[in-house]
């Protein structure tokens, strides 16, 4: 059905040999499934779908998010635009899983490019899974003990910061207080064990003092971006990256200013992690 071919390790794969812009089956529906949940990440080259297949694509995978900071397109709510221009250029370059403030994160996203720049602009994603397995076994056990609390107004700072941002992300702030997750999630699907802190949102360890909190989110933030983990994709016009935000954290390189960049994303739904 598809040619796959791995990016990397620990994780990643481009899918050929499927035209998304046509009626997709169900049987391959199920199949991509079956890929995201196994590479935690796949791409697809030369895409060019509409905004109404990019929301079918997702919709495959269950209900849709909507995020409280960003810019939709016309008609279609679900889809939020991530756009870096020279007036207003991308403020996070920091490793996360998307909204992780809520009680339920998305269970994964479709993201597709519009606007790529001539050199750079290039994402990251990193394997939870495989970070979770690099650990020794007497940390596993510690910290299976531990929750964490995930902050949308720490994720959000620089935004708030800005004039007029927390009159603009008000509403959003009152919405999304902050959110309590296990330090260590058991993928509902794979049944493997994750790793589900990260630095964008994941503000402290539940029951330590500050400094303990601090050391260990630190050597958690740099132990799963570790570069076993990790695999890297260029992004060039039309394509598409699904991940499974269960398992993943992801990165954009912010190495492209003053070049125009736009891509746009959906996010999927998901349940409480557990």
């Amino acid at each position: 059905m598809f040619t796959i071919k791995p990016i990397a390790d620990a994780l990643g794969a481009e899918l050929h040999g499927v035209d998304l812009c046509k009626d997709i089956p169900s049987a391959v529906y199920r199949e991509i499934r079956r890929l995201l949940v196994k590479y935690q990440v796949i791409f697809f080259r030369d895409q060019n779908i509409s905004p109404a297949q990019h929301k079918a694509l997702a919709a495959s995978f269950g209900p849709l998010q909507t995020h409280p900071a960003y810019d939709t397109i016309a008609d279609f709510p679900e889809i939020t635009v991530l756009e870096s221009t020279a007036e207003k250029p991308s403020k996070i370059e920091v490793w996360h899983s998307d909204m992780t403030f809520r009680e339920h994160p998305p269970l994964g996203s479709v993201l597709r490019s519009k606007i790529c720049p001539p050199r750079g602009g290039d994402t990251l994603w990193a394997s939870m899974t495989a970070a979770y397995d690099g650990l020794s076994e007497p940390i596993q056990e510690l910290l299976g003990t531990f929750s964490a609390e995930h902050d949308f107004s720490f994720g959000f700072k620089e935004s708030l910061a800005e004039p007029g941002g927390r009159e603009r992300l008000a509403q959003a702030v009152i919405d999304n207080p902050p959110v309590k997750h296990r330090v260590i999630q058991v993928h509902p699907e794979s049944g493997k064990k994750v790793v589900f802190v990260n630095p964008l949102f994941t503000t402290k360890i539940i029951g330590l003092t500050k400094n303990e909190s601090q050391d260990l989110l630190q050597f958690l933030f740099e132990h799963v971006t570790k570069p076993a983990y990790i695999c890297r994709f260029q992004w060039k016009p039309d394509s598409i990256a699904i991940w499974d935000n269960r398992s993943t954290q992801h990165k954009p390189i912010n190495d492209y200013f003053p070049a125009h960049r736009r891509l746009e994303r959906i996010a999927i739904d998901g349940d409480r992690p557990f």
